[in-house]
């Protein structure tokens, strides 16, 4: 006598496995861009294709739409997506704001960088981090006040940053910008048009002019 040992496969399972299948087959293998060639063409590919390929878009591996940020690895997207980091600084005469400047340039932490320069500024940064203590690092919702290089490595390390930077040649890293937004500067009123010189009056018939 034979014994049937297998499990029954649950319907909600069945029908999630056969979901996973559809995403999974609907993409060529192991395709994590898609490039544009100059002559539309469209192929997929593993590999970080070069500038000169064409455009390039990263494949979101669950839906296979293209993603707008082509020029970080996936493991860097992944990261940033979840957890993307902030660093609040003053603009100058600040020690611990270059050094940690530095520390996310070294690892190749792609990050924005907000800086405190004015009044305005500074009650935002009170705002949301509760004081005016600088550098701040944002790692998601998470906020580290103050440089200590130990503590912040372990964070990124847990929202799944590499710990050497995997950056490709030539990435630039955003320049700092305010904190908050300044306002336009006021119009300049329009210039008022010239009016038109005066006709000239026609003298009355017998009458000298000069």
């Amino acid at each position: 006598m034979t014994t049937n040992t297998t499990l029954p496969i649950r319907r909600p399972a069945l029908r999630a496995a056969v979901a996973v299948m559809a995403v999974l087959t609907a993409l060529p293998a192991a395709a994590l861009y898609k490039v544009v060639g100059p002559d539309g063409k469209v192929t997929y590919t593993d590999r970080p294709p070069t500038p000169a390929s064409g455009r390039i878009s990263p494949v979101n591996a669950r839906t296979g739409a293209a993603e707008p940020d082509a020029v970080l690895p996936l493991e860097l997207r992944q990261a940033a997506g979840r957890f993307p980091v902030t660093l609040y600084t003053a603009p100058s005469g600040c020690e611990p704001c270059d050094d940690a400047r530095a520390l996310l340039r070294k690892r190749g932490i792609p990050h924005v960088e907000r800086q405190v320069l004015s009044r305005e500024d500074s009650d935002a940064l009170q705002k949301l981090t509760g004081g005016r203590e600088m550098p701040v690092l944002a790692i998601g919702g998470q906020q580290l006040k103050g440089l200590t290089p130990d503590t912040w490595n372990s964070y990124l390390d847990l929202a799944g940053y590499p710990r050497e930077s995997r950056l490709p040649a030539g990435y630039a890293f955003a320049a700092p910008q305010p904190l908050t937004e300044r306002p336009a500067a006021a119009a300049a009123p329009a210039a008022k048009p010239a009016e038109p010189p005066a006709a000239e009056a026609t003298p009355a018939p017998g009458s000298f002019r000069f």
